[in-house]
């Protein structure tokens, strides 16, 4: 079988694309690259230096891994914990 490729804005969504990209995962793009940086989120394939793709499979067990009720939770602590650092 066959593994599906998806860009950026199939995972986290573009609310300003004609039309409208849903998002799998609810959160932004710097939270997202933070996310693979710290292990959260798997790493992209480089198909080039501008395209960044990851396998459907590993977005969808991602998706499954996280308890629902727990889910959104984890992204916004994340969230918070990341980018509510004071600076020094």
């Amino acid at each position: 079988m066959k593994d599906a490729f998806l860009r950026l804005p199939q995972i986290i969504g573009n609310a300003k694309a004609n039309p409208p990209i849903p998002a799998l995962i609810p959160i932004g793009k710097t939270a997202w690259y933070a996310g693979i940086d710290s292990g959260i989120f798997p790493k992209g394939i480089k198909l080039s230096p501008r395209i960044c793709v990851w396998r459907e499979s590993e977005i969808q067990n991602l998706i499954q891994n996280f308890d629902d009720s727990n889910w959104m939770n984890n992204v916004l602590n994340f969230n918070k914990s990341k980018f509510n650092k004071s600076k020094v």
